[in-house]
């Protein structure tokens, strides 16, 4: 029986970066929000244009745990177009198990705009409707119950395959799951999803995602991870842009700075994913969930050095070099 560690499951879809430089953003001064604004009605001129296939938040978790040595699955569906060949293309170059990669018939894959202006970026999502269940084939029959699944990103039309997800965790009480919700998880809301909540081992959210989950205004990050442990998660990790990020555990509340940057960044997609994606793979791997903690980051810091969300990506042993020498000030730091 073919052994697996991790089972990510989540759309997959191809990226293409458009850098633009003439444009600006314009912030309300009432809120956190800020607009990436272009000339309307105009033509405007962008500076280059890269496509990157097989990525998506679940995707990029896939890569992530197979570079940092797991036996590694995915769990998604694409069209049978060149998209979809591509995309598996670069699963099977990742050394990623693609038995549950289900492709449809007449059905495109998934694909995004990344408006990619500074270091940041704006992307223009569409999922594609598929036919999403969970895979009992032959060849599925033959992989392992996994130690993990990854839980990320699916489209508006998923919410029934999240009960068959629920349906396999509650059989499989020994696997753990670590859900890291996408824009239409967070839309259906805590109810509708209770069954996932309540069988989550870790969550990962930003500070801006836990305060429309809970429906909060409350920028206090302890209140906000007393919140969603409340629905179910044993573990809460809260990331904070720059300010870095926060793990919630056995009522304790825990803080790690960001692995300060070896060079400027070069664009930030991917960031929260190679956080959450690493902190998982660590706890599969057997570390703590503090050695877990501190493992995020440096991943994080890496592939903001890159375009994309998995160039970046390190195998185990260049992360344990950069945890060898890690700044004296980055360091775990209990707050209550």
């Amino acid at each position: 029986m073919k052994k697996i560690d991790f089972l990510a499951i989540g759309d997959i879809v191809i990226d293409a970066f458009i850098k633009i430089k003439d444009a600006h953003v314009h912030c309300k001064i009432d809120t956190d929000a800020c607009e990436l604004c272009l000339r309307f009605g105009d033509k405007v001129p962008y500076e280059s244009l890269n496509v990157i296939a097989a990525v998506g938040n679940s995707p990029n978790a896939a890569v992530s745990a197979a570079r940092l040595g797991l036996n590694t699955a995915l769990m998604t569906n694409i069209g049978d177009d060149q998209n979809g060949k591509d995309c598996l293309a670069v699963l099977e170059k990742e050394k990623i198990d693609t038995t549950f990669v289900t492709t449809e018939k007449d059905k495109i894959t998934n694909y995004h705009f990344v408006l990619w202006y500074d270091i940041d970026r704006t992307i223009l999502i569409k999922h594609q409707s598929y036919e999403r269940h969970w895979l009992d084939t032959k060849e599925a029959s033959e992989i392992s119950t996994p130690l993990w699944i990854y839980l990320s990103s699916l489209g508006e039309d998923s919410l029934p395959f999240h009960t068959e997800i629920s349906d396999y965790l509650n059989k499989h009480p020994e696997v753990k799951l670590a859900f890291q919700p996408g824009t239409f998880q967070m839309k259906f809301g805590t109810e509708a999803l209770k069954d996932i909540y309540q069988r989550t081992e870790v969550f990962f959210c930003n500070l801006e995602e836990a305060k429309r989950i809970l429906n909060s205004e409350d920028n206090k990050v302890l209140n906000l991870s007393k919140g969603i442990a409340l629905l179910g998660p044993k573990m809460v990790v809260i990331s904070d842009g720059p300010n870095g990020a926060y793990l919630y555990l056995n009522d304790e509340l825990w803080h790690n700075p960001i692995y300060p940057d070896i060079a400027p960044p070069v664009e930030r997609t991917g960031a929260g994913d190679a956080f959450s994606s690493t902190f998982t793979a660590a706890l599969a791997l057997g570390k703590t969930p503090l050695e877990a903690f501190s493992w995020g980051p440096v991943n994080s810091m890496s592939v903001v050095q890159y375009i994309g969300a998995q160039e970046g990506l390190l195998n185990r042993e260049k992360l344990e070099e950069y945890l060898k020498v890690a700044p004296e000030n980055y360091k775990i730091s209990k707050l209550n």
